[in-house]
Parts: C-alpha cells; structure tokens; sequence
C-alpha cells in the first residue's frame, strides 16, 4: 500500500532552505520517493487553511517512508529544514 509525506512548510530563512533542497532532493532519489506536488501556488478552497510550500512525496510502502525519514541522508536534510523552516508534516497511508 503506497504511502505519502504531506508537508505544509513555511520558509522562515530561504538562504538557508537552499542548502537543504539539494540534500532532500538526493535522499528523495536515492530511497525511491516521487514527488507529486513540491511547491507550486496554492489557492485555498475552504476554511481558513494557507499552506506556504505544500509538498506530497510518494512511497512504495510506509515501511520505505519511514526508511527515507530516518536515514543519514534526510536527517541531514531534516536538520536545516528544520532551522530554516517552521513545518507541518503527515505520514499517510494511500490506496
């Protein structure tokens, strides 16, 4: 059963958030993600709901989510996401 990281990040140092793109990018290739949304605008449709940078990534399985968020390279990643950005992130599991 497929499995998806659904992220709503709101970029608080871009610098920054450029040292991590390149990181996540080869992690996400390395552990066989697919990035289904990343970025992109946004237009709300109901409630009060306003994503800055929404991203969906793609999983085989939640046991292959689960290897790419704890692995060495993402949590390197992981890290200066996590300083240059304030983000909400969910595990889903998909049909």
């Amino acid at each position: 059963m497929s499995a998806y990281i659904v992220a709503d990040i709101d970029i608080t140092d871009p610098g920054l958030y450029e040292q991590y793109k390149p990181l996540a990018s080869a992690a996400i290739e390395k552990y066989g993600a697919k990035p289904l949304v990343r970025g992109g605008e946004v237009e709300s449709a109901e409630g009060s709901w306003k994503p800055k940078r929404f991203v969906i990534l793609e999983f085989a399985s939640m046991e292959e989510l689960r290897r790419f968020y704890d692995s060495p390279e993402y949590k390197k990643a992981r890290a200066i996401r996590q300083k240059a950005s304030k983000s909400n992130l969910i595990f889903v599991k998909g049909v």
